[in-house]
């Protein structure tokens, strides 16, 4: 007879920011299929409803928070929406992030504090929130932060950003030793070009068919691939994992060529 084993994540309870679209709604979409409730988060009203509405019709347990992630009232309300509507917080993707594109000599100031404020405020603080939760819960937690190749290798005209990205790389780093003696695994993923409905239009629409001849194995990032890497590092097994930081490339940063 088959053996019948429950959902991996079943009855833990996430919190994915900037998960309306992209990276952030496959990883909700695939813990919801694994039996997490989630919590679903993006600064576009429209977009969360519409992401929370798809997870809803595939069986998922499910709540929006419209809002910038970024702000410390949003990041409470979705502390306060995970524990009143589903009992504890287990996880959290901090997910939302924003890319300007600009050179260093002539970059402007408020494009770097809109950097700071998403990439770097709104993961630090979603971090503290959520730990503190754990903590109280007293029953350990994942957290995940996400990163970009662009934090390890310089990339044409994102200086900022990958300063920026790079940060989120050591506070992977520093927190998985803060937080281990409560059993908050503390880990940070690092995608190359990933194909979503926002890179797709950038470099004029051809930025598949460059990053496909620019990776080494040949093609871009899909989202699967990077939830894939998501849930591992939210999963049991990688419970023994804390402060480290996974590249997912195809063997981009081996070579780290730009885009011809």
């Amino acid at each position: 007879m088959p053996i019948h084993t429950p959902p991996i994540f079943q009855q833990k309870t996430a919190i994915i920011t900037g998960a309306g679209i992209g990276i952030g709604f496959e990883i909700a979409r695939q813990l919801a299929a694994q039996g997490a409730h989630i919590v679903l988060n993006d600064v576009q009203e429209q977009a969360t409803e519409a992401a929370v509405e798809r997870i809803r019709q595939e069986g998922g347990s499910i709540r929006g928070v419209t809002g910038n992630s970024g702000h410390l009232d949003c990041i409470q309300q979705m502390i306060d929406t995970a524990v009143s509507t589903f009992g504890t917080l287990d996880m959290i993707v901090a997910n939302a992030g924003i890319t300007t594109f600009g050179r260093f000599l002539d970059y402007p100031v408020e494009h770097f504090q809109q950097l700071v404020q998403v990439n770097l405020q709104g993961t630090f603080f979603l971090a503290q929130q959520a730990a503190q939760q754990m903590i109280r819960q007293q029953s350990g937690g994942r957290l995940v932060f996400m990163s970009s190749v662009t934090g390890h290798t310089y990339h044409p005209d994102l200086t900022a950003y990958g300063m920026s990205k790079a940060a989120i790389v050591f506070l992977a780093k520093s927190l998985g030793v803060e937080l281990a003696r409560h059993q908050i695994t503390v880990n940070a993923i690092s995608p190359g070009a990933t194909l979503t409905e926002r890179t797709l239009d950038l470099e004029g629409g051809e930025y598949q068919e460059q990053w496909n001849r620019t990776t080494p194995n040949g093609r871009c990032a899909t989202t699967q691939d990077i939830a894939h890497a998501a849930l591992f590092l939210l999963h049991p097994l990688s419970s023994h994992i804390t402060g480290q930081t996974l590249v997912v490339d195809g063997g981009w940063t081996a070579m780290s060529p730009p885009p011809k």
